[in-house]
């Protein structure tokens, strides 16, 4: 579905764009593949208003926002996952007109609806689950329509160098640019809220304030208000806004104004000013002057960039698109002046003036426009391919074009799921122009990392397309891991979903992708490392579960994230014992301790601590049993499958290697044995075949053994015989339990290994196999266990059984598939504290959303 056109004209003969050099190449079947296609119920035809506009709005977390053109549900919202696309939640929104414009935030939490009445809508997540949402606040002005939306900037913006992304410094890779909100608050916190734009030429804004109140003002844009048809919004360096608008009609000026919000006596200020406009090239040129009337599109390129523009102007058959760059000019001075007056001699004063930088020749009638939202530092002109360096077109007959954004050359084309021709198929092309596809975008958004399209069709369709990294080209293996690496490493920077990166990554990359990840995060600072830590074995998770091969490993990165958590939790609930204690807390004391001391009896350890610190009352120890239960399962399990690990990676290899993980686990079976001697309930429970069998003590003697073998002041060495031979008889001393490894997941993503794309249904759960199940039954059988039908299903997150058809309403992560109840069943603070840190992600940083009781 690749091909080359050779050219900006798109009659031009096809060809292929790819050689299958699968041993010295990356083969990645075109610029663009057709992932998933999502469909609504069989509806009539009739259902359908073309008439009504389509918008679509795709979130930092992978949340899409879109409308439809039915008719009985046109002022609805619909709101995804791109993970479940079924699970779609669908809001009654409550506008009386259509829907013109969705906007979500900086953090993908919040989203923002407006009519063609005039009102304005917040919406947020109820009880923080992307499938339940309620609108908070609202603005309005009545009968007006609003034809642009976006939120005030907060001042953060990262650009990305490309040209370093072979660093090994993440702070030469993303760097913070220096930009100003566009309003802060005391103290230079930026302050949160909304500004829009309406047919009439009004410009409203509306602040959220500290107490929740909600601040509106509007003005005009210029003195002698006029319709504006098309209108967009950016934001400069320096806190202002820059709106531009247009009338609709090509032979008619661009208009650019600068807007300022303040804040002037409890009241919202608004102060506009006029800016340097432009004409359309196509209007001054004598053969096209009357072949394009319409302004069709107007978009900023980027949102922080107000200095290039990109307009399309379009006729009933054909379309023109054309990019602009505000510029610096000097003004040439008469030389009476230069004599007059040694200033202006000596400094040629300047003007701002719109210059046109490229056009593209005839199109077909362009039906949506897409810009890559990827912050990308070109500095370096001669930069041909790179993620986020081409904008995409969507025509009414079905096809998409991946331009450059800024020589609009034409990268590739993607000719829509209805033609199902094959590259360089002339004849089906040729059947395609003639006849024309009944399907086309009406709506078009990239990923923030631009590696994946979503578009919404005539028909309400919702279709997900992948975009090639390297933006069609053939590149080596080296040069694409490189790439998917480097967008990888910008998503744990950000906290952005790296939902989108994983399309592009095929099972026999996940290896390699997953060294170099580690390689590259183990040459950061030890400030960033902390900050990233438990993001990085997140990444590392979703990358395992790509490939068989690393399965296991999958398992084990979830259950770090688990021990992280408990572990923090545990020792944040020590005290010190007097409070001018010096600089380090407990938590550190004993980390510090248990690491320089090596003995093997961990009452010897006991000795060195200061016992009064860890002193704390009988409920919160009680209530946190099921976290100190796990901890136990987990060190016996690891123990008894240490004579396991042969060739075949099985879950829990990971942490024979992994001294900073044993070392966590034996730190925390030093607190547990001395809360155990001042509340024995809070002890692990374990079954043991003799009766005087001290099960902390054996256990920690055996855990010690092994981390003495995998220090990080060390080489690593193999565990001795003695050790495995010791390990081998923990089964006959304690009965070792089975663990709830990997959370059942249940998303597309695991299924869009092959080339075929998925064809699902809104409101219909997917019940296609994995393409990455476990091919060996052992394998299957440790990872999987739980999955039969007449297992217990497990609370990933209180460690708790839920039963084998649990009754209760629960809640499952996006991302990793981690279930837990949704209400919580504990009465006591600790057990509170602990379900507080998770009320609105995941362990591995997901967002979560409300599943009925049969489907846990």
């Amino acid at each position: 579905q690749g091909v080359n056109l050779g050219g900006n004209s798109r009659f031009c003969k096809p060809r292929p764009l790819f050689k299958d050099v699968r041993s010295q190449f990356f083969f990645c079947g075109g610029i663009m593949e057709l992932a998933y296609v999502c469909e609504w119920e069989k509806r009539p035809k009739s259902t359908h208003c073309p008439s009504i506009p389509l918008v679509c709005s795709w979130s930092c977390r992978n949340l899409v926002a879109f409308t439809t053109d039915l008719k009985n549900v046109s002022h609805m919202i619909h709101i995804i996952d791109t993970e479940h696309p079924w699970d779609v939640f669908s809001i009654n929104s409550g506008h009386t007109e259509v829907i013109s414009c969705l906007e979500w935030d900086q953090s993908g939490s919040r989203l923002l609806s407006a009519d063609g009445d005039g009102q304005i809508k917040c919406w947020s997540m109820s009880d923080h689950l992307v499938n339940s949402w309620e609108s908070v606040l609202s603005s309005s002005l009545d009968g007006d329509p609003i034809i642009a939306l976006s939120w005030l900037h907060n001042g953060v913006k990262l650009a990305l160098h490309v040209e370093m992304s072979g660093s090994t410094n993440f702070g030469e890779k993303f760097s913070r640019v220096k930009f100003s909100p566009s309003l802060t608050l005391f103290g230079g916190k930026p302050m949160e809220g909304w500004l829009a734009v309406t047919v009439s030429g009004l410009v409203t804004v509306s602040l959220l304030k500290p107490g929740g109140a909600l601040l509106t003002a509007s003005e005009s844009l210029c003195r002698l208000r006029g319709r504006v048809a098309l209108a967009d919004i950016a934001f400069t360096g320096g806190g202002n806004i820059v709106v531009a608008a247009t009338d609709g009609s090509s032979s008619s000026p661009v208009q650019f104004y600068k807007v300022v919000v303040s804040v002037v006596s409890e009241k919202c200020r608004i102060d506009t000013e006029l800016l340097p406009s432009l004409f359309l090239r196509c209007t001054t040129d004598p053969l096209r002057r009357e072949k394009y009337p319409a302004v069709t599109h107007l978009k900023f390129l980027t949102r922080e960039n107000s200095e290039q523009v990109l307009l399309c102007a379009s006729n009933q058959n054909g379309s023109i698109v054309e990019c602009w760059s505000l510029r610096k000019e000097g003004l040439p001075v008469n030389n009476i002046f230069q004599h007059c007056s040694p200033v202006v001699g000596e400094k040629q004063p300047t003007i701002l003036k719109w210059r046109i930088l490229t056009t593209t020749s005839d199109l077909e009638r362009v039906s949506a426009v897409a810009l890559p939202k990827l912050p990308i530092s070109i500095s370096n002109t001669e930069l041909k391919f790179c993620p986020g360096l081409g904008l995409a077109l969507a025509f009414h007959d079905g096809s998409i074009q991946i331009l450059h954004r800024l020589s609009l050359h034409t990268m590739g084309v993607f000719y829509g799921a209805s033609s199902a021709q094959r590259p360089g198929d002339e004849s089906a092309i040729k059947r395609q122009r003639t006849a024309g596809p009944t399907v086309h975008f009406k709506a078009l958004q990239f990923s923030w990392t631009s590696l994946a399209l979503a578009g919404v069709d005539n028909h309400g369709k919702l279709h997900m397309l992948r975009v090639s990294p390297s933006m069609g080209q053939v590149l080596e293996m080296n040069t694409t891991l490189r790439h998917l690496l480097f967008l990888l490493e910008y998503c744990m920077v950000t906290g952005y979903d790296w939902w989108d990166v994983l399309l592009h990554v095929q099972p026999s990359m996940v290896h390699n992708l997953v060294e170099k990840l580690h390689e590259e995060y183990m040459r950061q600072n030890q400030a960033l490392q902390q900050v990233l830590a438990t993001r990085i074995v997140a990444v590392k998770a979703s990358l395992c579960k790509l490939s068989t091969a690393t399965a296991a490993r999958a398992c084990d990165f979830h259950a770090k994230l688990l021990l992280i958590a408990i572990s923090s939790t545990l020792k944040s609930l020590l005290r010190p014992h007097v409070l001018n204690t010096p600089d380090k807390s407990p938590g550190d004391r004993l980390t510090e301790i248990c690491a320089k001391n090596t003995d093997t009896d961990i009452d010897k350890v006991m000795l060195n601590l200061k016992t009064e610190e860890f002193v704390l009352d009988g409920p919160p120890l009680q209530s946190l049993q099921q976290l100190i239960q796990w901890v136990g399962d987990f060190v016996l399990y690891l123990l008894a499958n240490l004579p396991n690990q042969g060739s075949m990676v099985r879950p829990g290899f990971g942490f024979m290697r992994d001294g900073a993980s044993l070392g966590m686990l034996r730190e925390m079976l030093v607190m547990i044995r001395i809360w155990g001697l001042l509340k024995p309930g809070c002890l692990p429970t374990f079954t043991a075949t003799s009766d005087n069998q001290d099960s902390m003590l054996l256990l920690f003697r055996l855990l010690t053994k092994l981390w003495l073998c995998s220090r990080d002041d060390g080489a690593p060495q193999d565990p001795d015989d003695s050790l495995i031979d010791e390990c081998c008889l923990l089964p006959s001393q304690l009965l070792v339990p089975s663990m709830d490894w990997l959370p059942v997941n249940d998303g597309v993503m695991v299924k869009l290994q092959g080339k075929h794309p998925l064809r699902l249904q809104f409101g219909k759960a997917s019940s296609l196999p994995s393409t990455s199940d476990c091919a060996d039954g052992n394998l299957c059988v440790s990872v999987c266990a739980r999955r039969t039908p007449g297992s217990q299903r497990m609370d990933n997150l209180r460690c708790v059984h839920m039963g084998v058809c649990p009754t209760e309403e629960s809640k499952a992560c996006t991302r990793c598939g981690c279930v837990t109840m949704l209400r919580s069943p504990n009465k006591t603070n600790a057990m509170k504290q602990w379900e507080q840190r998770w009320i609105k992600n995941c362990l591995c940083g997901g967002l979560w959303r409300r599943i009925p009781p049969t489907f846990t």
